[in-house]
């Protein structure tokens, strides 16, 4: 019952210095959605901005939020120094070039073989052939004189003369027929003529010797000398080392402030509001 009252004090307290009516339950530390700081109560002002109808409103401090932070710290920062460590030398076996190399000049001969081969000795040509005239025997019967007539002296005439006459010479025409004898005799039958008759060519079997393979120069490397020598090698160079002693920390922890205490205005709940 006690504490009961001490809270309808405290928000009746809170009511009568705003001066505002009506009571709601608000956890938000806002008013109108905008968050409202100040360092010192009077900087808020009399009134919180944007006050809603039927709220209550009270300033409050809100106080300094700390945490615990834990930071390294350099104790010893730390030194550095340079050391020379020295090449390291040993002995490798390896070929030395005595005579350059080189190369030499060989004639080849020329490769022969011997072939057999069939070459033309004479050519194809023709010669003019006379052909002679060919005959027959014809025998044939020839007129020798034709067929003619002639008068000759006739006797013994046995037609009565007239008138008493007396015949004193008698004179007859005799056809004389044609004589005949036989001739025999060579004809032509066909004229001498001159033809072309070809002449094959000729051709006998030779032996040669021909070239295969000419004769060349031919290159022929000589290659170089060498002698095996035994030198002096560098198996790891000289070289220059840092050697560094690292810093050493210490752990420090310490309590940090994380944000500053501030006043706001924050909506309450309230019972009594005096008007």
């Amino acid at each position: 019952m006690t504490n009961m009252k001490k809270g309808i004090i405290l928000a009746a307290a809170a009511i009568a210095a705003i001066g505002f009516s009506g009571c709601t339950q608000q956890a938000a530390a806002s008013t109108g959605g905008s968050k409202v700081k100040a360092a010192a109560p009077a900087d808020l002002g009399l009134y919180p901005p944007n006050a809603q109808p039927g709220h209550c409103y009270a300033k409050v401090y809100i106080k300094p939020k700390y945490a615990t932070k834990t930071d390294k710290v350099v104790v010893d920062e730390g030194s550095a120094k340079l050391k020379v460590i020295p090449a390291k030398f040993g002995t490798k076996t390896e070929k030395k070039l005595v005579k350059e190399p080189g190369y030499k000049l060989v004639c080849k001969p020329p490769v022969y073989k011997t072939v057999t081969e069939k070459v033309l000795a004479k050519p194809a040509s023709y010669k003019l052939v006379t052909v002679p005239a060919t005959y027959k025997t014809t025998t044939s019967r020839v007129m020798v004189s034709p067929e003619t007539t002639e008068w000759r002296k006739g006797s013994g005439v046995t037609t009565p003369i007239a008138s008493g006459g007396r015949v004193t010479d008698v004179n007859c025409l005799v056809k004389v027929p044609a004589k005949y004898k036989t001739v025999t005799k060579r004809v032509m039958v066909t004229p001498p003529t001159t033809k072309r008759v070809p002449i094959a060519p000729q051709y006998k079997t030779v032996t040669k010797r021909v070239i295969v393979k000419p004769a060349e120069t031919v290159k022929i490397p000589i290659p170089g000398k060498y002698k095996t020598v035994t030198v002096k090698t560098v198996v790891e160079p000289a070289r220059t080392v840092e050697m560094k002693t690292p810093p050493k920390y210490s752990t420090v922890t310490k309590r940090v402030k994380v944000s500053n205490g501030y006043y706001t205005w924050q909506q309450v709940n309230c019972r009594t509001v005096s008007h």
